[in-house]
């Protein structure tokens, strides 16, 4: 991943309301299968990996990671 890129993250659950407080800049929203997406620009790599980190030490379950093409990001 080369740049600033908008990606979906997609987790099990729903996060709290003190998580999604510490997520500036990121529209997050509980789907109908009970999932929650997380979607954000990412200006690097090392954020990328480091938000991951921070969702498996909290235990959180990573569902997917996927791109999200311009013409639909938030």
């Amino acid at each position: 991943m080369s740049g600033s890129q908008v990606v979906e993250i997609v987790v099990r659950g729903t996060l709290g309301p003190d998580l999604v407080a510490a997520l500036p800049g990121f529209t997050v929203e509980v789907t109908p299968d009970a999932c929650t997406r997380v979607v954000g620009t990412i200006p690097d790599q090392a954020r990328l990996l480091g938000l991951l980190d921070m969702l498996d030490e909290l235990h959180i379950e990573v569902v997917s990671v996927n791109p999200v093409p311009a013409r639909d990001a938030p």
